[in-house]
């Protein structure tokens, strides 16, 4: 099964080795059929420390790291 990958924003990087990405996703409401945001937080791995806030990243599904983070974050060259 392969890994799934996400892509948001950092709002958080004030963990070491630990940011927190805000994914937004567009949902259509079952009843009006307009499309609305739902967002999640997702804690990631980020082993340099090199994502700073505002940045836009993606991260990939991982083993656990911790309780809350099995992400991880993918290098921007992919």
């Amino acid at each position: 099964m392969p890994k799934r990958i996400l892509q948001g924003e950092v709002v958080s990087d004030k963990g070491d080795k630990t940011i927190v990405v805000n994914v937004e996703r567009r949902v259509m409401h079952p009843l009006y059929k307009k499309f609305i945001r739902r967002s999640k937080r997702y804690h990631a791995h980020d082993e340099n420390n090199v994502v700073k806030t505002g940045d836009i990243v993606r991260i990939q599904e991982c083993r656990p790291h911790s309780k809350k983070k099995c992400w991880e974050v993918l290098p921007a060259s992919e």
